[in-house]
């Protein structure tokens, strides 16, 4: 009762907070002043907006949120483009050609109207100065945009398929200033970024069992029979694309020592698409190292294919599939537009790519963002199993925020984590919902003990939890499934998992289809 009361006091607070800017104006007007909405009150919006849709799309808010917005991040818009002829884009974006004479000529009207709205207010502006990111496969481009009359035309164009803030989420403190002039905020400082260190004092029988030849096997895989799954998969011939924060280059077991014990024939790729701030000078398609400055994508690359070998680390699920580290972030909370644009470019370049058939992911954030949604949707129409991290909760999101974008979107598996006592109880931290496809056994109820990976250098294991372990685990059990089944398609896959899972036939309306059984998938 007091839960209920404290929700709907929270409520009645949101509601009030926004009543003064919340306006009567059509989306396309310029009837509105130049002054931007409170960031408090826009935050206030879109906690409203998950409480009572458990979603936030910013195609449903005026021009002057939008402009707001925009004025309180890095004024980067994201906008999503097509020939007036042209309906239903979303649908088929795998096959939309943008170098077709309808789509360059859509492009560049919108860029002249674009630019002649912006020189309004300083008519030295080039498009080149403003111009931050263009696509070369989906029809998208990031500009900066200052004025609001541009706002509010783009939002009234036809050329426009969505018109929105590409960085604004909701914020709690300062992660760290670029610049004077673009500061860039976190809800953490750092989300997600714990420097992955090894866990000192597991023991051996209660974290892990050391199995053939010398490795050791995570506590929580007998829940999910895995290691009965080996004795007909190990994820042979598959390879899984992690969108993340890169790999550490000083753990060998994700480089040149990928290959060892009963890891063999496989490959290892590090690429980056996280782009360096071009909006501060740096030139346009310069990108950061792959390497992982964070800690987080390590640790997930480690869950789902660390080898099965000689030296006495931790043991991938899929410890013989191949593997694609990609750095697309800072961090695991995607709030700076380089991060959206990175981890968009991850998604296009897994999609694109014919030897991929595993996309995993265990990032996201609070809004949505149309231009993630857009490369989700062409990575899905090209054949890939995608899984997201159903999120994990800071301080500040605990208790309002559901299953997190781009996790809740429906091409999504979206993941989450159990203790080991209660499979119908999510852990301390994670986050869950209607959009819930799947769970994974990740934290001891005596103890909080988290399962084991690869930690960013040397060979005593580290551990990790939330819906970020679980989306990797589950990666792994999807790479031992189609290994089992190479000529099956992304579909009949999927079944398998559904189908083999602990509430099958009947979905949980928190957790879906409950925990995955990696024995049962693969018979």
């Amino acid at each position: 009762m007091n839960r209920i009361i404290q929700t709907v006091s929270i409520t009645l607070l949101l509601s009030i907070l926004i009543s003064s800017c919340m306006k009567t104006i059509p989306k396309g007007s310029l009837s509105f002043g130049k002054e931007p909405i409170p960031r408090q009150q826009i935050d206030a919006m879109i906690k409203e907006s998950l409480y009572q849709n458990k979603s936030f799309d910013w195609k449903k808010m005026d021009a002057h949120v939008i402009w707001s917005a925009l004025q309180h991040s890095d004024k980067i818009m994201s906008i999503g483009y097509k020939p007036l002829t042209e309906n239903n884009v979303e649908q088929r974006l795998d096959v939309v050609d943008i170098n077709q004479l309808q789509w360059k000529e859509a492009k560049k009207n919108l860029l002249d109207l674009i630019l002649n709205a912006e020189k309004k207010t300083n008519d030295t502006l080039i498009l080149s100065s403003i111009l931050i990111w263009e696509d070369h496969v989906l029809p998208v481009i990031n500009i900066k945009v200052e004025n609001p009359e541009t706002v509010a035309l783009l939002l009234s164009s036809n050329y426009v398929r969505y018109a929105e803030p590409m960085g604004y989420e909701p914020q709690h403190v300062l992660k760290r200033t670029v610049s004077d002039s673009f500061p860039v905020y976190s809800a953490t400082g750092g989300s997600g970024c714990d420097g992955n260190a090894p866990q000192y004092g597991l023991v051996e029988g209660v974290d892990y069992q050391t199995i053939f030849p010398a490795t050791k096997q995570s506590w929580n895989y007998v829940y999910h029979n895995i290691p009965r799954a080996w004795s007909l998969s190990t994820g042979a011939g598959i390879k899984v694309f992690f969108i993340d924060t890169g790999c550490g280059f000083d753990q060998e077991n994700l480089g040149n020592a990928f290959n060892q014990g009963s890891s063999s024939k496989r490959t290892v790729e590090k690429i980056v698409t996280f782009p360096r701030a071009t909006f501060l000078g740096i030139p346009t398609g310069s990108v950061e190292t792959p390497e992982d400055d964070c800690g987080h994508g390590t640790s997930m690359a480690g869950v789902c294919a660390a080898p099965r070998g000689t030296d006495g680390n931790a043991c991938g699920v899929a410890y013989n599939c191949n593997l694609v580290t990609c750095r697309a972030s800072d961090d695991v909370y995607l709030d700076a537009s380089r991060e959206v644009k990175g981890v968009v470019d991850a998604f296009v370049n897994a999609g694109s790519r014919s030897d991929v058939r595993i996309i995993s992911m265990s990032m996201g954030r609070i809004t949505s963002s149309s231009q993630i949604r857009d490369a989700i949707l062409f990575a899905y129409q090209k054949g890939k199993l995608i899984f997201c991290a159903a999120g994990t909760s800071f301080s500040w999101t605990s208790g309002w925020a559901g299953v997190i974008f781009p996790a809740s979107m429906p091409e999504v598996n979206a993941v989450t984590g159990v203790k080991d006592n209660n499979f119908f109880a999510g852990c301390d931290n994670c986050h869950e919902g209607s959009e819930t496809d799947f769970t994974i056994v990740m934290e001891k109820s005596i103890n909080g003990r988290k399962p084991l990976s690869l930690a960013m250098r040397g060979d005593i294991p580290s551990t990790v939890g939330g819906s970020s372990v679980s989306t990797a685990t589950a990666a792994g059990i999807a790479a031992l499934v189609w290994s089992r089944f190479p000529t099956f398609t992304r579909d009949q896959i999927l079944n398998k998992l559904i189908t083999s899972s602990a509430n099958y036939p009947r979905r949980n309306v928190e957790l879906g289809w409950g925990n995955m059984n990696a024995y049962l998938a693969v018979q």
